[in-house]
């Protein structure tokens, strides 16, 4: 085999329906929080399951435990907020109908986010490297609102509230022995006119572990009801995403039918891994293998190292039906193989 064309997820894993019955339930308050444990455990164990009966060399854990990715989960464990009730509840589903708080006190999170009780759980269930997810502080700070009378005069303020918080989370993370932590951030493409430095954000938080933890920032052009937020464009903003303290950029590629992927060999050449989105979460066409190889082979035509390379989703798959997911799963690896065996072919056509 070789060296390098590792796959790999980006963070969520479809929910069966089970687990939507489920968390419904819950909310009802028709469980207790031992029946509540026991169905997250289950819902881990099955995302590993799927990940690894599909052949996906390096998995995580669904991030199951949190019902959505701008889930109350974090914030519950912070002190100095309370809940807002959502700006809108009818129509279309957008980011407008989602949760946020408002700021009483400057924040704190005395007991961690809880990252480290999950990461602690699925490695020992996981059987294949495992890469644990996390949101950024730009990420987190979009629910909690901000503005001049707040206790956040703007964003950014808020964002940098969350640094050390996550700073502490991902030290102990490292202390639990993780060995790879993605950091979820949106891409600087979405919000052009920002004054924070995302990637001094970015690097404040990781700056403990860097050279110990393999680092990824997944720079995501949103995918909430399978949606994006805003222009999808990643070359206006290279030079900020190569200001990410980072051994590997997680991007999206498949979706947008493979444009800019000639930036997976110039981010390569900048001394970067690059996680290439290679099938598509935002659309029920099922990649073939084929499709996945051409993908590949496009990528690869750029010039990036196979060991710089891995081959990912281009965003996580909690919004896509499970039977999707698990079908674009398989054709991912098995598109990977059909390159690695052309390759391998032509190499032993070639030897002496």
């Amino acid at each position: 085999m070789i060296e390098g064309l590792q796959t790999s997820v980006v963070g969520s894993h479809a929910r069966p329906s089970w687990f939507v019955a489920g968390i419904a339930a819950a909310e009802r308050g028709e469980f207790g929080p031992v029946d509540l444990q026991e169905m997250l455990d289950d819902a881990v164990d099955l995302a590993l399951r799927d990940q690894e009966a599909a052949g996906i060399d390096v998995v995580c854990d669904g991030e199951m435990r949190r019902a959505g990715f701008f889930t109350a989960e974090f914030y519950r464990h912070l002190i100095g907020v309370r809940p807002l009730p959502a700006d809108r509840r009818l129509g279309a589903g957008g980011h407008d109908q989602q949760h946020r708080f408002e700021v009483m006190e400057p924040i704190a999170a005395p007991n961690g986010l809880g990252v480290v009780a999950e990461f602690r759980y699925a490695v020992a269930r996981a059987t294949r490297p495992l890469k644990v997810t996390i949101p950024g502080p730009y990420t987190l700070s979009g629910r909690l609102r901000s503005g001049p009378g707040e206790v956040y005069g703007d964003r950014n303020a808020a964002a940098e509230a969350f640094v050390p918080i996550l700073r502490a989370e991902v030290e102990a993370l490292a202390a639990a022995g993780a060995m790879h932590i993605q950091i979820d951030e949106p891409s600087p493409a979405i919000h052009p006119d920002a004054p924070s430095d995302f990637s001094g954000l970015f690097d404040a938080v990781v700056a403990p572990v860097a050279g110990r933890v393999r680092i990824g920032a997944h720079l995501c052009f949103g995918n909430y009801l399978g949606r994006p937020l805003a222009r999808r464009t990643y070359r206006p903003v290279l030079e900020a995403m190569l200001g990410f303290r980072a051994d590997e950029l997680v991007l999206e590629f498949a979706n947008r039918e493979m444009a800019e992927i000639e930036l997976a060999g110039e981010l390569a050449g900048a001394g970067r891994d690059v996680a290439v989105g290679i099938v598509d979460v935002k659309n029920y066409y099922v990649e073939t293998p084929d499709d996945v190889a051409r993908r590949i082979d496009t990528t690869l035509a750029t010039g990036i190292p196979p060991e710089r390379l891995t081959l990912v989703p281009d965003c996580g798959f909690s919004q896509t039906a499970r039977w999707a997911t698990l079908a674009k799963l398989r054709a991912l690896v098995a598109g990977r193989d059909l390159v690695i065996g052309r390759i391998s072919a032509a190499v032993g056509r070639t030897d002496p």
